[in-house]
């Protein structure tokens, strides 16, 4: 059982942040967040290690399958006792699922037999994969820029639209958890998409400056820089 008010001064040491794709980092080190969250109880603390695993796919082998990757999140599933977790989770999954769909009928893949990925839209999907957003437009809104993006070969402006698309998601279960377990782990998970960001963002900027670099040399000598490396 928890401790009221440890967590209460737990949340309220936990720095709030700017803007999501404003701010240039998370609003604290992961060191530092990682020290508060020792009040958590080992039993929370665990539901937070296994939700974070599961969502984060820089945790997952690269040789992993669809299947592994699915049964992966179905385990943890097991693992998460809150309802409200469960659902941002699922809904972390429903998002997934629809995202990797659309990479890959792009791709050329064919409709998957029977189900695809994770979720309440498994089935539905591959019954309509002809359709541009797999009539998912009404529930998720989203999946229409995002297939414009897929198309235009855009992958930072589709990283941007999945991650604030997650985040608002998150701030909506966070306006019903203000000093409990929830709120802490939907802050770590918020703090989480705030990294990515950082990260993605960060990575852009090294790969837009190799470009300029690229096209600056190539003004001063006839140099052919495709293929080519340090």
């Amino acid at each position: 059982m928890s401790d009221p008010d440890a967590y209460i001064a737990l949340i309220s040491s936990l720095p709030g942040s700017d803007r999501l794709f404003v701010a240039k980092q998370p609003p604290i080190s992961r060191l530092r967040l990682d020290r508060r969250l020792r009040a958590l109880t080992a039993d929370d603390a665990k539901v937070l290690r296994v939700l974070e695993h599961a969502l984060n796919w820089g945790d997952y082998d690269m040789d992993v399958t669809d299947v592994q990757a699915v049964e992966r999140c179905n385990a943890a599933l097991g693992d998460i006792p809150q309802p409200t977790l469960q659902k941002l989770f699922l809904e972390r999954m429903d998002l997934r699922t629809a995202v990797a769909a659309l990479r890959l009928r792009k791709q050329g893949g064919s409709s998957p037999a029977g189900t695809f990925g994770m979720g309440r839209w498994a089935r539905h999907i591959p019954a309509n994969w002809s359709d541009p957003t797999f009539k998912l437009e009404s529930s998720m809104p989203w999946l229409k820029e995002a297939q414009q993006l897929l198309e235009a070969e855009d992958p930072l402006g589709l990283e941007r639209l999945l991650l604030s698309v997650s985040h608002k998601q998150l701030k909506r279960h966070a306006a019903r958890h203000l000093f409990d377990f929830e709120a802490v782990a939907i802050y770590v998970l918020i703090w989480n998409i705030f990294d990515r960001w950082a990260q993605s963002n960060a990575q852009d900027a090294a790969t837009r400056f190799e470009k300029l670099a690229q096209q600056a040399m190539a003004d001063v000598a006839d140099i052919d820089f495709e293929g080519a490396y340090a």
